[in-house]
């Protein structure tokens, strides 16, 4: 069969991009709705040729692939100048293999647990701070929450000389805008402002990495330690594996950083305002605080995800010619799984654009209808810490708060950097229960 691509667009790329960027699920919803389940687009730098795929069919089909034929780091280029060539992010085959082994044990259920404890006391710190009656920018106080969670379980950073220099500038990096990060990919632009600016700032982040690397292996007490950068300085220590470089260690940890931040904390803020729009499901989540009933409260944060994708698909690109759902597409091709499209389907979903947590807990949600985590040999390593750490936020903020809109237009999205977040960055009244 001759490769071939599917229809699509006949725009030209970089509107197709830009369309991609700013207005990503009106623009993937209405190339669905002319072209079929499955289309192509065309989104540079970040891949030239894309095949859109939304039906669970299909996107079992990739999540079930080869990963030799169908690889993942190279398709998340654009990830590639902040976390590095390293990162478990934008590696394949035998190096990610290596670097999945090497941080699992970091994000297995004992560790999960052991991490449980200092996550709620974190949260609990951050939510008794909200003032009664007033009215909280969610996805800045998630945001705030959710970094420090990074800094102290994931860094271990404690020194509040080193969080004042580290903080400021993850936020710089954090808040980039999708166009300006987008052109990154262009050594050339690197080299004048704004861009320029976000590559020192890079270099500064890397340097205070690196001292906090060398820092962290000349302590005594370095094997009684928990936090994820100690228990990686000790891979190898068994001789079974080389050791991590301090380069890999650089590149691990900016993912962890990046990869575990911003998409819980925008996750959260979702969760937080359709609470606050739905009182019926507020209270039911409440009573689940109140019981220990985390199961229940997972759902909320999962329903949040589906409603609002934070990451719009996990692609791969093909090394070869392959086919896929009757496509036969050549090398070179990127496939992408949209969650967008895949979350918003009425036939994966009942009752589609309703916020119903239920839908979590009544076993509605079938196999490769909800992406979040992306899939196969390929599925985010951190899912587990996300949703224990989820959980705990909306546990600390539901015991203690009831949650009012503060707006009375409903919250949209907008892309920051390559996420979506809330536009009005969801801002809600919190009374005392």
């Amino acid at each position: 069969m001759t490769a071939t691509y599917p229809p699509g667009p006949r725009l030209p790329a970089p509107v197709q991009t830009a369309l991609y960027l700013r207005r990503r699920t009106q623009f993937l919803t209405l190339l669905r709705r002319r072209y079929g389940d499955v289309f192509a687009i065309r989104v540079p730098p970040f891949n030239d040729r894309v095949v859109v795929f939304s039906r669970p069919e299909h996107i079992k089909e990739v999540f079930a692939g080869d990963p030799r034929t169908m690889h993942a780091g190279e398709a998340n280029n654009i990830l590639g100048p902040v976390m590095g060539a390293h990162s478990v992010l934008l590696t394949d085959e035998a190096e990610h293999a290596r670097a999945r082994k090497l941080l699992m044990p970091a994000f297995n259920g004992a560790a999960l647990r052991g991490y449980r404890d200092l996550v709620t006391e974190i949260a609990a710190a951050e939510v008794t701070r909200w003032p009664a009656g007033s009215t909280v920018v969610t996805l800045d106080r998630m945001n705030a929450l959710t970094l420090e969670v990074i800094l102290r379980v994931v860094f271990g950073v404690t020194d509040a000389a080193v969080r004042a220099e580290l903080v400021p500038r993850l936020r710089r990096i954090v808040n980039i805008g999708p166009l300006q990060y987008a052109a990154i990919l262009v050594p050339a632009l690197r080299r004048v402002p704004p861009w320029k600016g976000f590559d020192a700032n890079l270099t500064a982040v890397d340097a205070l990495l690196y001292r906090e690397i060398a820092a962290r292996r000349a302590v005594p007490d370095l094997a009684d330690r928990a936090d994820v950068l100690s228990r990686l300085l000790q891979v190898g220590a068994a001789g079974d594996e080389p050791p991590l470089t301090d380069p890999e260690l650089r590149d691990q940890l900016i993912t962890l950083l990046l990869a575990g931040h911003e998409t819980t904390a925008a996750a959260l803020s979702w969760a937080l305002y359709e609470l606050s729009a739905h009182p019926r499901v507020q209270r039911e989540a409440c009573t689940a605080a109140r019981e220990g009933d985390d199961k229940a409260l997972e759902a909320v944060l999962k329903e949040a995800m589906r409603l609002h994708p934070v990451i719009p698909g996990a692609v791969r690109r093909l090394t070869r010619e392959t086919t896929i759902s009757g496509w036969t597409l050549p090398a070179g091709t990127t496939v992408s799984c949209s969650i967008t499209l895949a979350h918003r389907s009425p036939e994966n979903y009942a009752d589609v654009a309703a916020f119903r947590p239920a839908r979590f807990l009544d076993g509605e949600v079938e196999p490769n209808t909800w992406l979040p985590f992306g899939g196969g040999v390929r599925r985010c390593i951190g899912a587990g810490f996300s949703l224990m750490e989820g959980t705990a936020v909306l546990r600390e903020v539901l015991t203690r708060y009831a949650l009012a809109p503060a707006a009375a237009k409903p919250e949209r999205g907008r892309v920051r950097n390559i996420t979506t977040v809330p536009r009005g960055k969801a801002r809600v009244v919190v009374t005392k229960r």
